[in-house]
């Protein structure tokens, strides 16, 4: 039975595509069998995976409406072993169209569980936003991995971040836990980055990644040629920060 792991924070910029994409691809890359969703009418991760999707029919929009089932709308990625269920602007449209229809926030979930034993992990890309799609998300995931941007407001969007989820976990989705809390965009020259992770442990001890991800100009340039940072440029620190970090994500998991 596959993981179902949403990588949420409702702050944009604080590299939640870049993250899914390469934990998904880095773990596709030693052999595991990974899906990602995307669930961003922005669909980022679509192109960040190579898809133009401008021209998708068949989108994670379809699903939820009950149009077609999720494997009809699965593509291969650039990265053997990894799958893709992609997003485009249609999505936008979603939050009105799904008014009506009773237990809307268990769409995904009831989707997901159709081809839930097709993979070892299932990465859902969501928007930066609690809405609709967002609470599908969460309540379809079994944890959720939180990325968090060094910065001044960092620990003020995680409190927000948190009650979310608690909120979900009483409503929705009992189960729920936080799979881990990732530093992006850490630039160690900055005394700013390492006060932002100096205070963030004081609450979050344990959920905290030891792995950061630095600031890295190959990480920005690899979505726009549709591939993951390993199969851009493996030599990157990027791409060593993921690698570590799938490395990590393992460990914790026991695999």
């Amino acid at each position: 039975m596959g993981k179902v792991i949403a990588i949420f924070n409702q702050k944009g910029g604080v590299g939640k595509t870049t993250t899914n994409i390469n934990i998904a691809s880095g773990l596709a890359e030693i052999g595991k069998k990974v899906l990602t969703i995307d669930i961003d009418p922005q669909g980022n991760t679509s192109s960040g995976l190579g898809i133009n999707k401008n021209e998708l029919e068949k989108t994670i929009y379809n699903v939820l409406l009950g149009e077609i089932e999720i494997n009809d709308t699965k593509f291969k990625t650039p990265m053997k072993n990894l799958d893709l269920v992609p997003a485009n602007m249609n999505l936008a449209g979603a939050e009105i169209e799904l008014l009506d229809i009773k237990k809307r926030e268990y769409l995904l979930k009831n989707a997901i569980n159709k081809v839930k034993n097709t993979y070892d992990y299932i990465f859902i890309d969501c928007p930066p936003a609690v809405n609709i799609l967002t609470l599908n998300a969460l309540t379809a995931a079994d944890s959720v991995l939180v990325p968090i941007q060094c910065e001044y407001y960092a620990l003020e969007g995680l409190t927000h971040l948190i009650s979310t989820i608690k909120l979900v976990q009483q409503k929705l989705n009992p189960s729920l836990y936080i799979e881990g809390i990732l530093f992006t965009m850490y630039d160690a020259r900055t005394n700013l980055s390492l006060q932002v992770v100096e205070e963030v442990k004081k609450y979050f001890s344990k959920e905290i990644y030891t792995t950061l991800i630095p600031r890295n100009v190959r990480l920005g340039e690899a979505p726009s040629h549709g591939l993951p940072i390993m199969m851009y440029d493996k030599r990157s620190k990027g791409a060593e920060s993921y690698k570590l970090l799938v490395e990590e994500f393992l460990e914790r998991e026991g695999a």
